[in-house]
């Protein structure tokens, strides 16, 4: 029997909201800081495939190894994939992963074995797709599944879950740094492939974005800033701001990386403005680029289209298709407050 579900096949994504939903049809599970994952498995195939839909197979060895270890033969697991180091999550070591060398992964996957958080379980042991089914069946056949199959791997870790809301509060409050939020799942929900049909809830307001430009440095020929992108409804990438919180160390060599990207017209939507009696035509000048890197980013509010202040570099984010950087990521921030407190009344 074949899987009833090959790759690509996309996960069922989470929208941000600034509350934690509340009310028996809620299970909640902490939102994990590391590369989301679907790995498949039919007979000795094994592929792991990323959020975009992309394939992470070739840079987690141990994870292929652990999975063909199972003695279920066949399953589709929803999961993250972690790193720890000294006992905390490293998205940077996890980030060194993706590397064009097959002798550097596999050194990096001995040195820091990574792991796999299983939140979901797709399609069962006996190749049975569980899409349509309830999330509350889905996590009890995890549940099942795991206990059954990889409770003695320390590869393996089945996510926390708590329908109490003190519980959930409590992760964001003392594993801030650590979690990277709360994830709300509707119990009475089927797995809607591609969809934003769950909640998440950071401890840190960030979001994603595409690199669309850059500017120069004044008076000279490395990166000052990087011009961020989001994209709307109608598929037209919108400048939306700038960060420019780069190391000086790495510069030069962002700046190289960039320049192998320049190419008109950079942003398809709204694009960065012109000189205006605050700036000079000099200090304005932009370059665009392909649309290819996704950087990760934190802001303090989001008005008017854009990002009222600069935003602080996080990281970035290689496991991220670009066109998933969607404007949906901070459109509350443009509600009325007025709305926001009708709802919080």
């Amino acid at each position: 029997m074949k899987l009833p579900i090959k790759p690509p096949f996309l996960p069922m994504e989470a929208k941000s909201v600034r509350t934690i939903p509340t009310g028996p049809e809620w299970q909640y599970e902490p939102k994990w800081d590391g590369f989301r994952c679907l790995a498949f498995r039919e007979g000795q195939a094994v592929e792991l495939q990323s959020k975009a839909g992309q394939t992470l197979t070739r840079y987690f060895p141990e994870l292929v190894a652990a999975l063909l270890q199972l003695k279920a033969q066949k399953f589709v697991l929803d999961g993250e994939i972690i790193l720890l180091i000294e006992g905390k999550l490293s998205f940077d070591d996890l980030l060194q992963r993706i590397h064009p060398a097959a002798s550097r992964v596999a050194k990096l996957s001995q040195q820091h074995p990574a792991q796999f958080v299983l939140f979901d379980l797709l399609v069962d042991d006996r190749g049975r797709s569980l899409v349509e089914r309830p999330f509350a069946k889905r996590r009890a056949a995890l549940e099942s599944f795991t206990t059954r199959y990889a409770k003695a791997s320390a590869t393996f870790v089945l996510s926390p879950a708590t329908s109490e809301i003190p519980i959930a509060r409590g992760w964001l409050k003392t594993m801030r740094g650590q979690l990277d939020g709360v994830v709300a799942k509707r119990l009475d929900l089927t797995y809607l492939s591609g969809e934003r049909a769950m909640q998440k809830i950071k401890t840190l307001r960030t979001a994603d974005c595409v690199v669309g430009g850059f500017r120069y440095l004044a008076g000279q020929k490395v990166v000052g800033s990087l011009l961020l992108g989001l994209y709307d409804s109608d598929g037209l990438l919108q400048h939306v701001g700038f960060t420019s919180s780069i190391e000086a160390a790495s510069r030069a060599a962002l700046t190289s990386k960039l320049e192998a990207l320049i190419e008109p017209p950079g942003f398809t939507g709204r694009a960065p403005g012109g000189p205006s009696r605050w700036n000079s035509e000099k200090s304005t000048a932009w370059q665009p680029l392909r649309p290819e890197l996704v950087v990760e980013v934190r802001y303090d509010h989001f008005t008017g289209h854009r990002f009222r202040h600069g935003t602080k570099f996080m990281r970035w984010r290689p496991d991220k298709a670009p066109r998933q950087c969607l404007i949906e990521q901070v459109e509350r921030e443009t509600d009325s407050p007025l709305r926001l407190l009708r709802e919080s009344a």
